[in-house]
C-alpha cells in the first residue's frame, strides 16, 4: 500500500486534493490507521483517480463526477467524452496545449487498464553518481515541464563556460520544496570536482540499494501510463515507494517522441 504522499506522486495530484476527494466521498483511502489517522491507498485505486481527474478536466463538477462514477460509466463512453474534450482543446489557445497533453496521458492510462505489462519493470541497485545541476521550483506536477526545460537549456549553456564536460546521461530528480511545490533538479552526469558556482552545483547522488526501474519511450508529457505501470509493479511485488523516481535520459533526439528515459524509483520492502 502507498502513503497518501506516495499515492499523490504516482497519481500526479496533490495531497490536498486527495484529502478533499476523501472528504467528499469521491475517493476513499483503502485503509486508515485507527491510531494515527494516516491514509493508505492501493495501486488499484489509480483507476478511479484517473477517471475523477479526466471527468473534472472535461468540465464536470465534483458532484457530477461522483454521479457518473457511481453509475459505472463504461471505458468506451469515457473515451468518447475525452476525445470530444481533446478536439475542443486542440482548437483553443496555445496555453491550453499543455493541458491537452495531460488529458491524453490520462486517456492512455484508462485505455490500458488491465493491459499494462508489469514485467517491463526491473529491480536493481543504483551506484552513486556525480552530477552538475541547476534547480528550480514547480508549483505542482503539471508544471514540471515548463520549469525543467529552461533549466536544461541554461545548464547546457553554462557547462562549457565552467570547464565541465558531460560524462554521461542527463539525470533529473525531485524533492518536496521547503515552502511547498516540487524542487526540480536538472542535472547531467559529470566527472568534475564538487562545488557550487552561482547555482551551478556539482553534487554526488548517493547509491540506492533497491530501485524499481522501467524504461519509458516517448516525450515526458506522455510518461503517466509508464509511471502508473511502475506503481502497480511496486504494489504487486510487496514494495513501498521511498521517494520520487530519478529520470535518466538515455536517448534525447530532437524529436521528443523518440526519447528514451529510465525511471528509477527507490523502494523498500513493505513491513
Amino acid at each position: 500500500m502507498f502513503t497518501i504522499g506516495d499515492f499523490a506522486r504516482h497519481g500526479r495530484v496533490s495531497v490536498r486534493m486527495l484529502r478533499h476527494y476523501d472528504a467528499t466521498g469521491l475517493l476513499r483511502p483503502a485503509h486508515v490507521d485507527p491510531a494515527t489517522g494516516y491514509r493508505y491507498y492501493t495501486a488499484a485505486q489509480l483507476a478511479r483517480l484517473n477517471r475523477v481527474i479526466a471527468l473534472k478536466d472535461l468540465g464536470f463538477t465534483l458532484h457530477q463526477v461522483r454521479e457518473i462514477l457511481d453509475e459505472k460509466v463504461s471505458t468506451e463512453e469515457l473515451r468518447a467524452m475525452l476525445r470530444l474534450r481533446r478536439m475542443e482543446l486542440a482548437a483553443s489557445m496555445t496555453a491550453a496545449a499543455a493541458r491537452l497533453g495531460q488529458v491524453e496521458a490520462r486517456l492512455r492510462s484508462i485505455e490500458s487498464e488491465g493491459h499494462m505489462p508489469g514485467n517491463d519493470a526491473v529491480l536493481k541497485s543504483l551506484p552513486p553518481v556525480r552530477v552538475a545541476e541547476l534547480t528550480g521550483v514547480a508549483p505542482d506536477f503539471d508544471t514540471i515541464g515548463p520549469v525543467i526545460q529552461p533549466l536544461y537549456e541554461e545548464l547546457l549553456r553554462r557547462l562549457p563556460a565552467a570547464g565541465i564536460t558531460p560524462a554521461g546521461p542527463g539525470v533529473a530528480y525531485y524533492e518536496d520544496a521547503p515552502d511547498g511545490g516540487i524542487l526540480v533538479h536538472a542535472g547531467v552526469e559529470v566527472a568534475a570536482p564538487l562545488g557550487d558556482d552561482d547555482g551551478l552545483r556539482v553534487v554526488d547522488l548517493p547509491p540506492v540499494e533497491h530501485a524499481a526501474t522501467i524504461v519509458h519511450h516517448g516525450s515526458m508529457e506522455t510518461v503517466l501510463p509508464t509511471v502508473q505501470t511502475l506503481a502497480r509493479w511496486i504494489d504487486a511485488n510487496g514494495y513501498r515507494s521511498a521517494g520520487y523516481p530519478r529520470e535518466i535520459n538515455l536517448e534525447c533526439p530532437e524529436n521528443r517522441d523518440d526519447w528514451v528515459t529510465e525511471l528509477q524509483e527507490p523502494v523498500v520492502t513493505e513491513p
